[in-house]
Formats: C-alpha cells, sequence, structure tokens
C-alpha cells in the first residue's frame, strides 16, 4: 500500500459533521466537525468563540437562519494538525436526546457541512498521518472489545505496540536486502563479497521473530472475537439450565422434553479477562425429526470452532457416550460437567479418582465438574476451569507484548514468513540469481507494508550507504 499521507481522495476537502456519542435518549451527546472550513461554519452557530484551542467553553448554540437558541453547549476548538483528524476540528457536547443534536447537526449541514461517512473522521487521521492503518483498526476494536483481555489489546495497538513490531520486522527485512542489494551492485568493492553465512544468520534471526509474531494469531482471534464455549451433550441433561445459570438470565427455553432446543442460542460474558461465547446446542443424538437435525447439524458446525466443550450429562454413561461423539467431530479441550448435581450426585469414585475418558490420549484422565443450576452449586469452578484452560492453551502468548487480532494481520505475516523462506533456500541452493531471488525479499517487505503503510526504493539504498563504505 502506498504512503497514503497527504493523499487527496474524492471528498476529502469537504467539511464533515457527525454525532459522534450514541444516538438516542442520553445526558450529553457530542458532535464533530472537523475539515478546512469547520473553523468558519462553527462560528456561524457559536455565539462565543474559543479564544485559545484545547480549551473547554461554554457558548450558547444558535440557528443562523432564525436566531433561535438551540442549546448552551461546551465547545473545544481543535488547530490543524492537533486534532485527531490533522485537521482544523471542532466538538461540541450539547445535551442528549433526539431533537437537540439533530437541530445542531442540521444547522451545521445548512452553513455548508455535509453529514460524515462511517469511520471518515478516523479515515482523515490516517491520511494525514495522525494514525496507521492499525491503530485505526484498534480503535473499532476498543469499541468493540468483548472482555479486559480485548480492551488490553487494543489499547496497546493504538499506542502503536504492534505497528512497532511490524516496522522492526520490516526494517530487518530491508537490511537482508541491502546486504544483497550492495552484494549485486558493489560487487568489486574492497570489502568483497557478502558472505553467504552472514545473509543466512540475518535470516533465520528474522524468520524467528516473524514465526513468534505469527504465533500470537491463534490467542489474538479469542481475544478479539470471544472464545466459543459450546455446552454439547444428549437431550435434556440439563445443558440449557446451565446456559442460563453462567449467564444469570433465562435465555434457553428449560423443559421436561427432549429436543427441545432446536437451534444454537449464543450470548456472551466477561469472565476473568476473556469474552465467553458460550453456546447452547441442541442435543446430540440419532433423530428423524428434520427440523431437531437441522439444530443437531448447526450444533456439529459450532463443535467444529470451539475453544472449549463442556460436555454435559448426569450419569457416567451419558458422558462417555457424548465425550466419544463430541471428539469425533472436535480436536478442543474436553471439560466433563456432571450436571443435576443435586438431583443425581456423583458416585464416590469419580468424586476420589476423576473420570476416565473413553477416547483416552491426552484427554486419559479429567476432573468432573459438577454443578446444579438450579441451586448455582459449582458455577463459579466451572467458570474457573474454563478460563484456565483456555489460558493454557495460549500460556506461550505474552498479552502484555504485541499479539495479531485480525485474520488480516495473520495473512500479512505469514505470507512474509513464507517468502523469506523460499528466498533462504534459494539463496543457500545458489538455484536463482541473486536479483531474483532478491524479488522474494520485497514481496515479505511489501506484505508487511500492507498493514501499516509502505516505504520505497530509497530505504534500501539509505541502508546501503549507511552500512558499508560505498563510493570512498
Amino acid at each position: 500500500m502506498a504512503d497514503v499521507t497527504g493523499l487527496v481522495l474524492p471528498g476529502s476537502e469537504d467539511t464533515i459533521v457527525a454525532l459522534a456519542t450514541a444516538p438516542g435518549r442520553s445526558a450529553l451527546a457530542t458532535i464533530r466537525l472537523s475539515g478546512h472550513h469547520a473553523h468558519e461554519i462553527a462560528r456561524t452557530i457559536i455565539t462565543t468563540w474559543p479564544a485559545v484551542p484545547r480549551q473547554i467553553d461554554l457558548s450558547a448554540i444558535t440557528n443562523p437562519r432564525t436566531g433561535d437558541l438551540l442549546d448552551r453547549a461546551i465547545v473545544i476548538r481543535y488547530d490543524a494538525p492537533r486534532s485527531y483528524t490533522g485537521e482544523d476540528l471542532i466538538e461540541i457536547t450539547s445535551h442528549g436526546g433526539a431533537v437537540v443534536p439533530s437541530t445542531i447537526i442540521a444547522a451545521l449541514i445548512d452553513q455548508g457541512a455535509r453529514q460524515a461517512l462511517p469511520g471518515e473522521f478516523t479515515r482523515r487521521a490516517v491520511l494525514n498521518g495522525k494514525l496507521d492503518v492499525m491503530q485505526a483498526e484498534a480503535i473499532a476494536d476498543l469499541i468493540d472489545a468483548r472482555s479486559r483481555r480485548g480492551q488490553s489489546a487494543a489499547l496497546a495497538q493504538l499506542d502503536g505496540g504492534l505497528s512497532r513490531r511490524i516496522l522492526s520486522l520490516r526494517d530487518a527485512l530491508i537490511g537482508i536486502e541491502a546486504l544483497i542489494a550492495y552484494d549485486i551492485d558493489f560487487p568489486e568493492e574492497d570489502d568483497g563479497p557478502v558472505s553467504m553465512e552472514r545473509v543466512v544468520k540475518a535470516c533465520d534471526e528474522t524468520l524467528a521473530q516473524l514465526a513468534g509474531l505469527a504465533a500470537t494469531s491463534s490467542a489474538g482471534e479469542l481475544v478479539r472475537d470471544g472464545a466459543v464455549v459450546v455446552l454439547a451433550g444428549a437431550p435434556n441433561v440439563g445443558k440449557s439450565s446451565l446456559f442460563n445459570a453462567l449467564l444469570g438470565q433465562p435465555r434457553a427455553i428449560v423443559t421436561d422434553l427432549p429436543g427441545t432446543t432446536r437451534d444454537a442460542l449464543e450470548a456472551v460474558v466477561d469472565v476473568g479477562g476473556w469474552a465467553l461465547r458460550l453456546v447452547d446446542t441442541a442435543g446430540l443424538r440419532d433423530t428423524t425429526d428434520r427440523i431437531e437435525r437441522l439444530g443437531i447439524e448447526m450444533s456439529e458446525q459450532y463443535l467444529d470452532r470451539a475453544a472449549v466443550v463442556l460436555v454435559c450429562g448426569d450419569s457416567k454413561e451419558m458422558l462417555d457416550a457424548a465425550v466419544v461423539r463430541v471428539r469425533e467431530r472436535s480436536a478442543a479441550p474436553i471439560i466433563a460437567v456432571w450436571t443435576k448435581s443435586d438431583l443425581h450426585p456423583m458416585p464416590p469414585g469419580l468424586v476420589s479418582h476423576g473420570y476416565q475418558m473413553p477416547t483416552g490420549g491426552t484427554d486419559a484422565v479429567e476432573r468432573i465438574e459438577a454443578v446444579s443450576a438450579e441451586r448455582g452449586i459449582g458455577l463459579s469452578a466451572l467458570l474457573d476451569r474454563i478460563t484456565g484452560t483456555l489460558s493454557d492453551g495460549v500460556a506461550a502468548v505474552a498479552f502484555d507484548a504485541p499479539i495479531l487480532t485480525r485474520a488480516r494481520h495473520r495473512r500479512a505475516v505469514e505470507t512474509a514468513l513464507g517468502e523469506l523462506l523460499v528466498f533462504r533456500s534459494a539463496w543457500m541452493e545458489g538455484g536463482l540469481p541473486a536479483p531474483v531471488a532478491a524479488t522474494h525479499l520485497r514481496t515479505a517487505v511489501g506484505a508487511l507494508e500492507e498493514l501499516i503503510g509502505a516505504v520505497g526504493v530509497e530505504d534500501v539504498l539509505d541502508r546501503v550507504f549507511s552500512a558499508f563504505c560505498v563510493g570512498k
């Protein structure tokens, strides 16, 4: 992606206005106006103009056509480039509701502003060099954060931590490119040709860093999108009751009739910093009922995407059968849950010796979580077990370090990793001319630049002339 700073796109010269807070009944509403003529337009409705930028002032807001008072509001003036968008900007914080903000926006539009498009303020911030693309994505992630971990990851990305990591990796790739460029363009220099070992060492160091960052993508997507936690088991074993109890509110219909849940119900709960996407699924059983069969097929689709599966049963036979069926469909960690423990207590042997998973292998012995949705027994322990299982699965990821949170990020880093591997192999084998092999480096650099913006070939030349005594 080309360097976007200073890029002029259709409509970018317009002055835009929009409500920056959620519409509807509220105590306050913030209206944002940005563009080359923002101050000029705002002066027509603000009676007391802020004399000092970035300072709060109280002013009457009027309709310039009629002279009617629209509100008494807080006004903050920002002068370019020291604003969110990098342009002249005004923020008006008025009383909330439907009428007051809409009349103020209508007055500003009447004076020459236009309604902003979705994301247009942040888009201008990127175009004016106030943010890079990854930081802009972080703003959206922060707004949409479903958990404390999601909030922390978005804030770290907004602070530029991930961007700096990508820039560092890009610089490392450019460093390798500079070595190759020197070897191609200045083969007769006194320093002699660049050794293969030097290039390979630089490749290996960068490959390790790229691989480490790529390894964070699974955890990052869990943090951003939430961890799918599927409640699975035979009909009428208490899945829906457990689903409701974990949520603290009735969402699923609970009856004594098997097959009541014909569709998957999903709800999000923030526990231990994780956004858990709890999914109540149709009971797993063989059936000739077409509608119920569709529900079971949807349950199986959720199992494909599960981060954790709660296999529910009120007897060992029920648990055994459900575990076998779930493991046929999902490789996710299984937590065995003994439901209705107030009505059907677990046998002493299962309490003391644990549960022998019928699938064996890594599922060999597990502690059963005994719960009672009716009485609230064991719910906290079950939630702790879920969050502990998730944390164990991403134990290698340090959440205070930059992580990849989007599929776009993962694809770019994996592309750079793959291209560098191809280059390393070609360079060691000598099967390709150096200029041809170097094209893989340029592709790797370009993949990273798609995340945050591009540089030109001048970066490579700068590195060449700073690292070697060329033209002495």
